[in-house]
């Protein structure tokens, strides 16, 4: 099966159909416009997007009277870093903007993917932060950039 559209998301869907099948992806695997996944049933599936667009958790791939296709996105191992001042959030900005580590924003949280150096880099400035899994909303896209 080649799919090359999505046809809407779980989340606002009114009808339901009896039957789910989920595709598990990472969170990374989203932006890819073409890939080759397999349902929890086994079936093979072929994703080419003709529109550029980032696929999302829930996702309808598929979908008949019986059957749908849906996308589930996998937890991925993060730190969740929560600077309680102003200068802690300056001083992790600076430091993991100059790794061009990719991070995302919820409420006052900062959230960048799991890496030992940055928990301890975490650790020596004494920001607070959790170590978790969790289901992200979009995919961590690395940083384009050059020095010159």
């Amino acid at each position: 099966m080649m799919v090359e559209k999505v046809v809407g998301n779980i989340t606002t869907l009114e009808k339901r159909v009896p039957h789910i099948e989920r595709v598990y992806m990472r969170s990374d695997d989203l932006v890819k416009r073409v890939k080759r996944v397999v349902t929890d049933h086994g079936k093979e599936i072929g994703i080419r997007l003709k529109e550029h667009q980032e696929l999302q958790d829930g996702d309808i791939l598929y979908m008949d009277d019986h059957n749908m296709i849906v996308i589930s996105v996998l937890e991925d191992d993060v730190l969740t870093i929560k600077p309680t001042s102003m200068q802690q959030m300056g001083e992790i900005a600076h430091q993991l903007g100059n790794r061009h580590l990719p991070a995302q924003f919820e409420g006052n949280e900062m959230i960048v993917q799991y890496d030992y150096l940055v928990e301890e880099l975490l650790q020596k400035l004494s920001i607070p932060f959790t170590r978790e899994k969790r289901k992200m909303k979009q995919a961590f896209r690395p940083i384009g950039h050059r020095h010159e």
